[in-house]
């Protein structure tokens, strides 16, 4: 059975990631690569629309055509998908972790490594409270997302701030950069890739 496991620094790997010519969820594990100095085959799908932000003009000819050839099976048709030495890995948490681990951005002991997955999973919890609130009746949601943006927002982001383990910084665990730092980077920096209010997002944030 293969296995993608860390393998010694002495070993060079060869590592394509897949996905479209975008940020979206496959931007972290291009940060991972891009702290560790790992080369890396960068695929980036075309991606574009007939009518801006209208999904159902969406053209995608190369995604269409690896989904057809069942190239994306082990994804489940979709992308990202990252190949170590041609073995095949899917989903995007799964492969930011596996990408820190192998690269040395898991930080330096096991409760490192879980400190890091915790702060992991606190953006996860943010971003399924958002959904949460955009999930009400259309008639509600304006007055539910002002409230959730100006509210539950800043009172999330106070909470996260005293959820960060202590330690001298600048970094959030340990002494070094890991996956915690680039994942809170993506959403600090580009709260636009998920947040529809990004200005509002942005001050929660400050």
């Amino acid at each position: 059975m293969d296995c993608l496991c860390a393998a010694p620094p002495a070993v060079m790997k060869s590592y394509k990631l897949v996905y479209f010519d975008a940020r979206g969820v496959a931007e972290t594990a291009r940060l991972v690569f891009a702290a560790a100095k790992q080369p890396f085959e960068d695929v980036r799908l075309s991606l574009t629309f007939g009518t801006p932000g209208d999904f159902s003009t969406i053209s995608r000819p190369e995604f269409d055509d690896m989904k057809a050839k069942g190239e994306l099976d082990v994804s489940m048709g979709k992308v990202p998908l990252l190949e170590v030495d041609g073995k095949k890995l899917a989903q995007s948490k799964a492969i930011e972790r596996y990408l820190a681990k192998d690269l040395g951005l898991m930080g330096s002991s096991s409760v490192e490594a879980a400190l890091i997955d915790m702060l992991g999973e606190t953006i996860r919890d943010l971003k399924e409270a958002y959904q949460k609130a955009k999930g009400v009746k259309e008639e509600e949601k304006k007055a539910a997302l002002e409230k959730w943006f100006k509210e539950e927002l800043p009172e999330w982001v106070a909470k996260a701030e005293k959820s960060i383990p202590p330690g001298p910084g600048p970094f959030l665990v340990g002494g070094k950069l890991s996956l915690a730092d680039l994942q809170w980077y993506v959403l600090l920096q580009s709260p636009g890739g998920f947040f529809d209010d990004a200005e509002a997002a942005k001050a929660s944030f400050q």
